[in-house]
């Protein structure tokens, strides 16, 4: 297999797996957010409320990443 065929089956692999990604993500980021929130404060995770909005916006940023 040629070296531009092997580029080209990776990049259209990428642009398929980000679009079937969006199309079938479960909720908005928000609504992630707020579960991923919840959940740790559910697990006694001891942090602010600012705090655990932003861990959990990292989170969800990660997951979001991810299925991209």
């Amino acid at each position: 297999m040629k070296p531009l065929h092997i580029i080209l089956a990776v990049i259209g692999g990428t642009i398929a797996g980000a679009a079937l990604g969006l199309l079938f993500a479960p909720e908005k980021g928000e609504d992630t957010r707020k579960k991923i929130a919840d959940l740790l404060r559910e697990k006694g995770i001891k942090l602010g409320d600012d705090k655990i909005d932003e861990l959990a916006g990292e989170i969800a940023a990660e997951i979001n990443a991810k299925q991209e």
